[in-house]
């Protein structure tokens, strides 16, 4: 695929300014790194600290911020906009969106479509998806092969279901979600009893409400509510292999990467961000703006916006298991510090006395 310069400016006019700097005529072929970058790919340089590298690029153009406007200027064309990282972002979609072109609508005979269930117009129905009574799918959504569409499932216009999704019945979906492949929506939430040594099943009755501009990940699963709904807000972006428990709140256009944990009944703030391999614990509340750091375990609710971090640092073994030793003695050693301060106040006392 080959696209001139001014045609991916003119696409994007509507989305974010640019300016144009060079040979609007220029073909491109691809999109790359500036260390990769060929005489035909378009780069960017989204943070000072990579501006080393811009002389170095064999890229036909750069979309660079203005800071960066003379450097790029001097080395050949650029793109120059406030923001470059999500002016790029931008190119991506228009490229992916020219290479890989929505598919036309249509049901594939192979499709179970219940006759109780409503297709908007502009859908599209992979091979051996199944589509419950009571479902209700939006203008142009695409449903991929073996999907699962239970019963009463709303999914909104525009939302794209990969391979092997299932949502389960009674959960809705917004406009232009992306779920990918294997993600589970609306499975049973883990609740249990304890009775006479034995778990009774507590039926989760609630549902999952999910927002419009959503994405989650491949493998990904999200629990339906045990009485009220499991909700993610507009925006919220999952990673793979994603856990949410039943009756998790996540706000609006927070994220979570790949391996992350939410228990039951946890409710996470707006523009939140989890890192990898990080668990939020049941009945926690995060703020509006809280950052957690990659494998942290959030133990305690969180009412101020800042970055947190609860790990251990990794180290050689023989060193790690010195200082797990010495960790699990904190305990005794405080009390010995604390009984140590108080004879030295008393033995400070008494000499002032006796002086």
């Amino acid at each position: 695929m080959t696209l001139r310069l001014v045609d991916i400016v003119q696409s994007l006019a509507g989305k974010a300014q640019a300016e144009l700097l060079g040979d609007p005529e220029l073909l491109i072929q691809g999109l790359s790194t500036l260390e990769a970058a060929g005489p035909q790919d378009l780069s960017f340089l989204s943070h000072p600290k990579y501006l080393g590298k811009l002389a170095q690029s064999g890229a036909a153009c750069v979309v660079v911020g203005p800071a960066a406007r003379e450097a790029a200027l001097s080395r050949g064309p650029c793109i120059v906009v406030d923001d470059p990282y999500h002016y790029f972002a931008l190119i991506t979609q228009l490229w992916k969106a020219r290479l890989v072109p929505a598919p036309a609508p249509s049901l594939h005979p192979a499709a179970y479509i219940d006759p109780g269930a409503i297709l908007a117009p502009g859908v599209s129905v992979g091979a051996f998806a199944c589509i419950a009574a009571g479902a209700v799918i939006g203008e142009g959504a695409q449903i991929a092969e073996h999907c699962v569409i239970g019963r009463d499932v709303v999914i909104g216009a525009g939302s794209r279901l990969s391979a092997r999704v299932t949502v389960a019945y009674g959960c809705r979906v917004g406009e232009r979600c992306l779920i990918h492949p294997g993600a589970v929506i609306g499975a049973d939430g883990f609740g249990f009893a304890p009775h006479d040594g034995e778990w009774v099943k507590i039926e989760q009755l609630g549902a999952v409400q999910i927002g419009n501009d959503v994405e989650i990940g491949a493998n990904t699963c999200i629990d339906r509510g045990a009485l009220q709904d499991t909700v993610l807000e507009d925006g919220v972006k999952l990673d793979n292999l994603v856990q949410i428990g039943h009756n998790v709140r996540i706000g609006r256009h927070s994220a979570m990467a790949g391996c992350a944990g939410v228990a039951g009944s946890a409710t996470i703030g707006a523009h939140c961000t989890v890192g990898g391999g990080a668990i939020v614990l049941g009945h926690l509340s995060l703020a509006d703006h809280v950052h957690v750091s990659a494998a942290s375990v959030v133990t305690r609710s969180i009412s101020k916006p800042g970055h947190y971090t609860g790990l251990f640092p990794i180290d050689d073994n023989a060193a790690w298991e010195k200082n797990a030793a010495t960790l699990k003695q904190l305990h005794s050693l405080r009390e010995r510090l604390k009984q140590t301060e108080k004879t030295l106040a008393r033995d400070q006392g008494t000499f002032k006395e006796k002086s």
